[in-house]
């Protein structure tokens, strides 16, 4: 059997995430030239050429295909099992710590994630991903995501662990100059005669309130439908629309600086219940422990800033 570097694997993993040797190796934290030449190597040793140069991208041959499961699963034992120190400490974290979610859970979650695995494992690099429902999954199993947090209905299964860390809820939001902005809560009659612009964004939260509206025969007057939560202000701001959102980006958007209002619905807000998932493989594995242990901490009911702000 040829020599074969299997530090050299995680090349093949980089490259049939990114699709790009410069991209490979920004995660990796090497040079363009040191990756090439470790990936020269690998072709040598394994007698393929690995990756191809297709449509502006490399693309895996048939054999990387092969080996990318075999891979993954050896080098999160490698990763979770043989290197593991019962000392651990977040501080020796030099790898990427990932996190599935969506971009409302971007402004809930990452401010204070980000601080504090900074001030914990200075080394680490934090990923925020946001997959489809079906590929993460299948992401949490081979090690790509370490946590998903939010709100991901499609994980209660038998192989994913979850937390229950806290539970939000959802206000509408309108322009400040709005004829109804003076009030703090909306009417039902209000609700149904103003005209709504509704978020359909991959994330999952907004199924909630879309599904209590269906059960509760409650129809809206809907005048847009859009997927992103970005252009939200800047569409409410220069029109009398109302939009229905999770209350943490009502209280990031219902600010002086973007010209908007949050108020209550006038009916009881169904709840969002935000949860973290982690995959049973690294259920106890230090590295994993270590940073549910501290969403755990971060985010809970005694401790959200969100509901604090709400109040």
């Amino acid at each position: 059997m040829k020599p074969l570097d299997l530090n050299l694997l995680h090349i093949v993993v980089a490259l049939h995430e990114e699709r790009s040797v410069s991209r490979a190796a920004e995660r990796l934290g090497v040079s363009q030239p040191t990756l090439s030449g470790a990936l020269a190597k690998l072709r040598e040793s394994l007698d393929d050429p690995l990756f191809v140069r297709a449509g502006g991208a490399m693309q895996p041959t048939e054999k990387t295909l092969a080996m990318l499961k075999p891979i993954r699963e050896m080098l999160t034992l490698v990763r979770d099992d043989i290197l593991v120190s019962s000392r651990f400490s977040p501080a020796s974290v030099s790898s990427a710590v990932t996190v599935a979610l969506s971009d409302v859970g971007e402004m809930v979650f990452m401010p204070r994630l980000m601080e504090a695995v900074r001030a914990q494992a200075p080394q680490a690099v934090l990923r925020s991903v946001d997959l489809p429902h079906s590929a993460l999954p299948e992401a949490l199993e081979a090690g790509q995501v370490d946590l998903a947090i939010g709100y991901f209905p499609d994980l209660a299964r038998a192989n994913i662990y979850q937390q229950r860390l806290m539970n939000h809820h959802f206000v509408c939001l309108l322009r400040a100059g709005h004829p109804l902005a003076s009030r703090s809560r909306l009417t039902l009659a209000q609700f149904l005669q103003l005209e709504h612009a509704v978020v359909r964004a991959p994330g999952r939260s907004q199924e909630i309130f879309e599904q209590h509206l269906k059960d509760q025969r409650i129809q809206r007057k809907v005048a847009l439908t859009t997927p992103h939560f970005l252009s939200i202000p800047a569409i409410l701001a220069r029109s009398d629309l109302i939009v229905t959102v999770p209350h943490a980006m009502g209280i990031a958007f219902g600010r002086p600086e973007y010209g908007l209002k949050a108020v209550q619905l006038p009916f009881r807000s169904p709840p969002i219940e935000l949860r973290q998932h982690w995959h049973r493989k690294v259920h106890k594995a230090p590295r994993t422990i270590w940073l549910r242990q501290l969403v755990a901490k971060l985010f809970n009911d005694e401790r959200d800033e969100w509901k604090q702000a709400a109040a």
